[in-house]
């Protein structure tokens, strides 16, 4: 099985403009995406998707691997759909956040073990919510999984309700667990997944994936502990800037 790593990179943020080429001790976000995936063992190829040339210019500035898509993609997905097209000989794609500078490479290796079960179409990470303040938080999606740790639905409301218990007492009485946002595919699911039209759970949520399950598709989940550390928002860095570099 032959994986290939992507990490969607564009410039332009409504929160954040430009945030790929932000500092953070010296290396920009991007190039600590990267250096951490190409730690990944599973991984074969790391590819930046980029449709931004100042990106482009600096991946190359390292010596990164790095393709220029389209303008037009409404999602990381359809970029790495578009990178698929244009390499041969991969069997699943792995699409990883370029906005979490520290993600673990055993994430990745994580991700990738789901792909060891042939009939695995799409996959994903979650992780065990421990804090209520997390099962709260619109920002944080919620998934809900099977016994097969197949995802049934996704939310950005609290889910399952307990029916009967404050909702402070909830995590005291069964798991609950927030999704963390990396995608793995099939080669060939990845193209079907592009061509599906916007979903009415989807539109709703805004959760691209719900658009798969609402098609039928199966998206296998593995549980991780690692907390997954994103930056969405100038405060998010100085954040960062202050636990790991002060």
């Amino acid at each position: 099985m032959k994986v290939i790593g992507i990490i969607p990179a564009r410039y332009e943020s409504t929160r954040f403009p430009g945030k790929p080429l932000i500092d953070i001790a010296g290396l920009t976000m991007i190039q600590r995406v990267y250096n951490q995936a190409k730690n990944a063992s599973s991984l074969h190829e790391v590819i930046v998707a980029t449709d931004d040339q100042r990106i482009f210019d600096h991946v190359q500035s390292f010596a990164g691997n790095v393709m220029m898509t389209s303008n037009t993609h409404q999602s990381g997905t359809d970029r790495c759909a578009e990178i698929i097209k244009k390499t041969a000989g991969f069997d699943v794609a792995i699409n990883i956040q370029g906005d979490e500078p520290f993600i673990d490479p055993n994430q990745i290796d994580l991700l990738v073990s789901c792909f060891q079960q042939e009939d695995t179409q799409i996959a994903t990470l979650i992780r065990k919510i421990e804090q209520l303040e997390d099962l709260q938080n619109f920002n944080k999606p919620k998934v809900v999984i099977n016994k097969q740790l197949e995802a049934i639905y996704f939310s950005r409301q609290p889910i399952p309700y307990f029916r009967g218990k404050e909702m402070k007492d909830w995590l005291n009485q069964m798991d609950y667990y927030n999704h963390i946002g990396i995608y793995g595919y099939r080669s060939d699911i990845l193209q079907d997944l592009t061509a599906l039209p916007l979903s009415s759970l989807e539109s709703a949520e805004s959760l691209e994936q719900l658009r798969w399950i609402e098609n039928g598709y199966k998206i296998k989940t593995a549980i991780s502990s690692h907390l997954n550390e994103s930056i969405d928002t100038p405060e998010d860095l100085q954040i960062i800037l202050k636990k790991y570099f002060s």
